[in-house]
């Protein structure tokens, strides 16, 4: 059997470490096959230790080189290659999705209470954190150390709040496509906030790239046919509230006993954001339960549509922080660009909002800008 085994694997090239130390110390094996006792190994190469049959074991090596190489068996890197991208589309399907149903409900379907419908999103995201968290383990559960870490976390909600809501006002008034052109303006939000809280200086070329991304969003406004102020204002400050909050993130909970990973900080933030948004809900849009209730009595689609909504709402922040870990920044950077753009494509086709020359050149002009933006960040890094 062994003098077979040999003639048999002089034909071919061994295709894995392991055989390769198989083929080069048959003796060891010989003496692993009939005698357990590991002491005599202290002066032999090290063998991977295993159980069982000395010929099963070539036969199965055999036979998984024989696989390989006629393709048969495919390598866990391709499993690993569809995992990120199953990743990728499911970022994609929950953020468009979001925002689109975002837009049906407070525009088309005639929900008009956005600061109740952002707490609805913050409630499923308090619950479906604990879950994901305590009872998942998708990550392991980080603890508030401090109360100043609590009071600093209670200051990203609030910011974190304000985004949110102003975002979904701006969903009332605006289309899609131009709320998408207006938000990719964040760099330079986070830049001007980065400049004024950190004295944080940039090189001379980043401040250039922002100057066709603030250049764009102004031409897409003037070219855009559904224009209106009070929106476009509200999505200014939901851009500028989301920068901020980043940059607030990094000051506030940098110190290494501090630092939260975005899944841990959500499971903080969502709650506190609860609370925040209650009384605001409770003033501003009086009695929208019962009007919730008695739209849900002629149509209870209105309570699916919610529901979804909501729960969609936690799977854009699970799937950014399951994309982010597995792939690389620039990855993020590309897939990120490439989303905004995906997200006007199919509003449009979706809402057929009117869109002009104009308005498509200004924000292709924004998303160059970002690119170029994201370029210049990372070689001067």
């Amino acid at each position: 059997m062994l003098s077979t085994y040999r003639r048999k694997k002089r034909s071919r090239i061994p295709h894995s470490a392991f055989e390769l130390s198989l083929l080069l110390d048959l003796p060891l094996i010989r003496s692993l096959l009939h005698r357990p006792n590991p002491r005599h190994l202290t002066d032999r190469p090290l063998v991977v230790p295993f159980a069982g049959n000395y010929a099963g074991i070539c036969s199965h090596l055999s036979e998984a080189a024989e696989m390989s190489t006629k393709g048969n068996w495919s390598p866990p890197a391709v499993s690993g290659r569809l995992f990120t991208l199953g990743l990728v589309a499911s970022w994609y399907s929950s953020n468009i999705g979001v925002l689109l149903l975002n837009k049906y409900l407070l525009s088309n379907y005639g929900f008009k209470y956005p600061i109740f419908l952002t707490m609805c999103h913050m409630t499923a995201c308090s619950l479906l954190s604990y879950v994901a968290i305590a009872w998942m383990r998708v990550v392991p559960m980080q603890a508030v150390r401090s109360r100043l870490q609590f009071a600093k976390i209670v200051a990203l909600s609030l910011v974190f709040c304000g985004s949110v809501v102003s975002g979904n006002v701006s969903l009332k008034y605006l289309p899609v496509s131009f709320n998408q052109a207006v938000g990719a303006t964040t760099p330079f939000f986070t830049a001007v906030f980065a400049y004024i809280m950190t004295v944080k200086r940039e090189a001379w070329i980043t401040y250039v790239t922002l100057i066709p991304v603030v250049a764009g969003v102004i031409i897409a406004s003037g070219g855009e046919p559904s224009f209106h102020l009070f929106g476009f204002i509200m999505c200014i400050g939901a851009t500028a509230a989301r920068a901020l909050k980043s940059v607030l993130q990094g000051i506030l909970l940098s110190s290494e006993g501090e630092k939260l990973n975005s899944m841990n900080l959500l499971l903080y933030m969502a709650p506190i954001a609860v609370v925040l948004l209650l009384p605001a809900t409770l003033v501003m849009e009086q009695n929208v339960v019962g009007i919730t209730l008695a739209l849900a009595r002629e149509d209870i689609k209105i309570i699916w549509y919610l529901l979804f909504n909501s729960a969609l709402a936690y799977f854009v922040n699970l799937t950014n922080f399951l994309v982010t870990k597995h792939t690389s920044a620039l990855t993020l950077q590309v897939l990120g660009n490439a989303k905004g753009a995906v997200a006007v494509v199919v509003s449009i086709l979706i809402f057929k909002n009117p869109v002009t020359v104009t308005g498509m050149f200004g924000y292709t002009i924004t998303v160059i800008g970002v690119i170029l933006y994201s370029e210049a960040k990372k070689r001067n890094k």
